[in-house]
């Protein structure tokens, strides 16, 4: 078990995806996101979600991401959020996502 404060600590926030692109050096199929999340900035993350989804889609979509893990290299790329989605018993993920439009940047809570 956690405590309120240990939830506290995970800075979770919205974001919109505003490029994608193939990653094509991940160990397994992933994409590069560029994500703008407001007055936090533009952050750049990877995510293995080619499985379920297309790079055409993901563009202008919300997201959940936490962003105050310390950056993180993947190949030659650095991670600087985690964005959040569900682990399937497949193992492919489904994003999280802000059930109406919302602005960037808001917490999680």
């Amino acid at each position: 078990m956690i405590t309120w404060q240990d939830f506290e600590k995970v800075d979770m926030r919205v974001g919109t995806i505003i490029s994608i692109e193939n990653f094509p050096k991940a160990r397994n199929p992933s994409y590069k996101f560029t994500i703008d999340f407001g007055p936090l900035g533009i952050k750049k993350s990877s995510a293995q979600i080619t499985k379920l989804y297309k790079k055409e889609d993901l563009i202008n979509k919300q997201i959940i991401a936490v962003v105050n893990f310390p950056p993180k290299q993947i190949a030659d790329f650095v991670s600087e959020v985690l964005v959040l989605g569900v682990v399937l018993d497949n193992k492919d993920v489904v994003l999280i996502k802000p059930g109406n439009k919302v602005k960037n940047g808001l917490r999680i809570a």
